[in-house]
Formats: structure tokens, C-alpha cells, sequence
């Protein structure tokens, strides 16, 4: 047998009036005027088949079947409305909760969050290292940076940056291992260092070039990540894939070098992704709008001649 439940707005209407014992207030507290209080208790009253408040001429008090009513319907508002402020509370209060992988967090995010905390000193920010996509049913976070084509169910997405790739290497590996005449394509013949996780940027780079022929038979030595790939490289191990806007300060201070100068410009991208229904508190708003602001910024510098 089908539960029977009365029409929720006169429901929520001889809440505020039972509560308060006036109509005044209660109309006040809904923000809406005393006729319309009155009608939405005439709905309930007639849905009930009762009585349920007595019309005075200072105002209402509740009937018999009134105050029985209220007894359980008021206790069941307050279990909403707490019910309510403890999901506002975990969605506004607390730490900024940031999902994201080791490589972006150590090379690209931690060297900039000083900056956002000058900014914003009272949000505290939280960072949890994962590969798997997020879910935010599942996983603690309020926020994930997600690398990818920008296609996820249930979320929203702005695009950070493009995957832009080439091979990197310090000055003196160049110089101790090109060819002939300075051919640098001899660099393909040595040591290529390879990330786990990124198993194919060689291939897709060396298909690009067209230098594929070239390291045909390289030995090539894998890592557990793309920072210790890359740390292979600035100890003079090999040349490893570098990720532009990964090695900025490696490449700015001139640690590592692009010999090549081809970039690749894969069809993936980073993005900062959030849940598509979600109330955006301060702090997710803050870090949304600074981070943009902060790619905007070093994309425009890396972009100019």
C-alpha cells in the first residue's frame, strides 16, 4: 500500500506556524504574505479532513489533532534541516580538498600554491595523490586536477593545458653524446628514459618526427614516474620525454635542454574537474578562479616571442 504524504508545501507551512504560533511570522519566514500562510493551512486542513489550528482574534493556537500532529511533524523538520546543515558544512567548511597525481602536484601545483595561500591565508588546502580517475561519490575531495579529453560523466571541466611533449636532457648529454657535426638525432641512439605511466609518449613523439627508424633498437630504462624519469635526465642517465609546462623552471634555468625544439601537442589536456551539481563554496571558488588565472597568465608568457 502506497504511504500517504500530504502536499510538502502546506506541510512546510503548518511547520513554521505551529512552531511559531503565528501567522505573521510564519509568513515572514517564508517570504510570503499572511493570506497565502492561511490558504496553504486550508490545503493541509482539507487534505487531513481536521481542524488543525483555532483562528483567535490574537492569532492561532493548535487544536487537539493540531498539536498531535505537530509532535511528529516538527521533530521530522529538524532532523531535515539538520540533516541539511551537515551536508552545507561538508561542502563549505573545512579544508580545500584537491585530488590529483604526484607529477602535477610536485612539479606544477605545491611550486605555486605559496601564491594562493598570500592570497587567500584562512583556506586550508589539502592534497590527495591518486591515478584513478575521481569520483566524488566515492573519493574525499572537493576538487580533482584529471588529465584526459575532458569527457567525464557528472562533472564540469575547465581546461588547464594541453599535453605538450618532447625529449629533454641536460647540456652536457648533448654534448657528449650527438653525432657527427653536431647531429643531434645520435641522441636517439643512446639511453631513452621512460615513465610507467607514460609509456607511449616516445612512440607517439618518435611517429610525429618521423625519427622512429632512428631509436629503433635504444635500450630503454622505465621508472615508476615521470619525476623520477625526469630526475634520470638531470643526473645525466638519458634523454627522457619532458612534459613543457612540467619543466619550466628546469628548462628557464637551463638544468635541461630541448635538443629537437619539436614539441608535440598531444589530444589530451589537463583540467580541473568538480562535481556538476555542487554548491560552490568560497574556497572551491577561490581556488578555481586563481588557478585559471595563474595558467592564463604563464600560458600568455610562454606564448610571447
Amino acid at each position: 500500500m502506497a504511504r500517504r504524504i500530504p502536499p510538502l508545501n502546506p506541510l512546510r507551512v503548518f511547520e513554521a506556524v505551529a512552531r511559531t504560533s503565528n501567522l505573521t511570522g510564519a509568513a515572514q519566514e517564508l517570504h510570503v504574505s499572511q493570506s497565502a500562510v492561511s490558504k496553504q493551512i486550508a490545503v493541509l486542513e482539507e487534505y487531513l479532513g481536521v481542524e488543525l489550528f483555532r483562528r483567535e482574534r490574537h492569532g492561532v493556537t493548535l487544536t487537539k489533532h493540531g498539536e498531535t500532529y505537530a509532535r511528529e511533524v516538527l521533530p521530522a523538520f529538524d532532523a531535515i534541516a539538520s540533516a541539511t546543515a551537515r551536508i552545507f558544512r561538508s561542502t563549505s567548511q573545512g579544508a580545500l580538498r584537491v585530488r590529483t597525481y604526484t607529477t602535477f602536484a610536485a612539479k606544477w601545483l605545491i611550486p605555486r600554491l605559496p601564491d594562493f595561500q598570500k592570497q587567500h591565508p584562512t583556506i586550508e588546502v589539502r592534497i590527495d595523490n591518486a591515478i584513478p580517475d575521481v569520483d566524488f561519490d566515492r573519493d574525499p575531495a572537493d576538487v580533482a586536477i584529471q588529465f584526459g579529453d575532458g569527457r567525464w560523466p557528472r562533472v564540469s571541466c575547465d581546461l588547464l593545458f594541453h599535453d605538450e611533449i618532447e625529449p629533454v636532457c641536460t647540456p652536457a648529454y648533448v654534448k657528449s653524446h650527438r653525432g657527427a657535426r653536431g647531429a643531434k638525432e645520435a641522441l636517439l641512439q643512446h639511453r631513452l628514459l621512460v615513465s610507467h605511466y607514460r609509456r607511449t609518449d616516445w612512440d607517439e613523439w618518435l611517429n610525429f618526427t618521423g625519427l622512429g627508424e632512428v631509436a629503433s633498437g635504444t635500450e630503454r630504462m622505465s621508472f615508476g614516474s615521470s619525476v623520477m624519469t625526469w630526475q634520470a635526465a638531470l643526473d645525466g642517465m638519458g634523454i627522457a620525454i619532458g612534459q613543457t609546462a612540467m619543466l619550466k623552471p628546469e628548462l628557464e634555468s637551463g638544468r635541461l635542454v630541448r635538443p629537437f625544439a619539436l614539441p608535440y601537442r598531444r589530444g589530451k589536456a589537463y583540467y580541473l574537474v568538480r562535481p556538476q551539481v555542487q554548491r560552490e563554496s568560497r574556497k572551491i571558488v577561490a581556488f578555481r578562479d586563481w588557478l585559471l588565472t595563474t595558467v592564463a597568465r604563464e600560458t600568455g608568457q610562454a606564448e610571447s616571442p
